[in-house]
């Protein structure tokens, strides 16, 4: 039955050649829709077919276009600056556990799926952020240089910061006994 209901729909939406429409029920019951009268034993009811509402577009207007001169233009976004605010660059800590802090400025804001990360000596130290300070506890002894990346949501990198060496200082507990 929903094949007689979608077969009626379509000839409904067509305003075909065809000036008629009959409709007749073949020897299983089965509703039939056709341009012609079918010449079985079963009489064929002319169904009456409503017009297609149309409308014709308003003269002298132009199409609307798709090429570029039409859109608007986006702007570009600005690319990021990342800039180390703590440590300076060369700093020395002193003898101790190896604690400190790192800060950044970024700027423009970061876009909703967009953090920082924070590497030293290369490798990520802890996950992408959206915080812009970093508190590092029992770095070993010895140089390190730190930057830090704007990353995507997929973890690439957009832009980098430059190098902050650092220096820390912590008691050996590598001792020969003599």
């Amino acid at each position: 039955m929903s094949r007689v209901l979608l077969l009626a729909m379509l000839l409904a939406s067509f305003n075909s050649a065809a000036d008629s429409i009959y409709r007749t029920t073949d020897a299983e019951g089965n509703v039939v829709f056709t341009d012609a009268p079918n010449a079985s034993s079963r009489p064929a009811e002319q169904v009456e077919i409503q017009r297609t509402n149309t409308v014709e577009p308003p003269p002298n207007v132009a199409p609307v276009e798709s090429s570029p001169a039409g859109t608007v233009e986006e702007e570009a976004p600005q690319p990021y600056t990342v800039t180390i605010t703590n440590p300076a660059d060369e700093t020395s800590f002193p003898m101790g556990p190896g604690n400190f802090s790192v800060s950044v400025r970024v700027s423009p804001a970061l876009k909703k799926y967009e953090g920082l990360q924070l590497f030293v000596d290369g490798e990520a130290w802890g996950s992408p952020q959206r915080d812009t300070m970093w508190d590092l506890i029992n770095v070993f002894r010895g140089q390190h240089d730190i930057t830090v990346a704007v990353v995507n949501n997929a973890g690439e990198t957009i832009t980098m910061s430059d190098p902050v060496r650092v220096y820390v200082h912590r008691p050996s507990t590598n001792f020969k006994n003599r």
